[in-house]
């Protein structure tokens, strides 16, 4: 297994976020998103970070600023979208308030990586997707630097069928 392969550089997901009209990242930082987080707080034209005490207070922040007609994003580990469930539930699935969320994978193997992470040793990993899958919120896997135009789809989804998206981010990204 090439970690490389896997490893979305902090350039490309910073591109990514510019090319959808990123104006705000709210979060709760998370390890597997490092390099995108030191990357956004050293100044990005255009994105402000915003980081919060929870997850919780992460999905409220997000959802104001969308009200308030700004086009963020929510960076947060899968340990913290487990916590904010009944928020991102009273929010995006009963408000309807569109959101993506681009959720480290913290804790997957690197044996795992580029299979299923559904195999993931790890409870953390494993039940990510089927999680999503149970409250029928939507969601890609980035896994390669390609997969970052899964961004342009999110944001598409999130704003059509007025909920959540989420992008589960398999391996710690690259700080280039």
């Amino acid at each position: 297994m090439n970690l490389a392969e896997h490893s979305i550089p902090a350039s490309v997901a910073v591109a990514a976020l510019q090319r959808n009209r990123v104006d705000h990242v709210v979060t709760v930082p998370d390890w597997v998103q490092l390099s995108l987080h030191d990357r956004l707080d050293k100044g990005v034209e255009g994105i402000k970070v915003v980081n919060c005490c929870n997850e919780n207070q992460v999905v409220t922040v997000t959802a104001g600023l969308t009200i308030g007609g700004k086009r963020p994003l929510v960076m947060m580990q899968n340990q913290g979208l487990y916590n904010c469930f009944n928020t991102l539930r009273a929010v995006c699935l009963d408000a309807h308030i569109p959101m993506v969320f681009m959720v480290g994978q913290f804790g997957r193997e690197f044996e795992n990586l580029g299979k299923p992470s559904t195999q993931s040793a790890r409870s953390m990993v494993r039940i990510a997707e089927p999680f999503l899958q149970s409250i029928n919120v939507p969601f890609h896997t980035l896994d390669t630097e390609a997969d970052m135009a899964k961004l342009d789809e999110a944001y598409e989804q999130a704003e059509r069928l007025r909920t959540a998206v989420v992008l589960l981010v398999s391996a710690p990204m690259a700080w280039r």
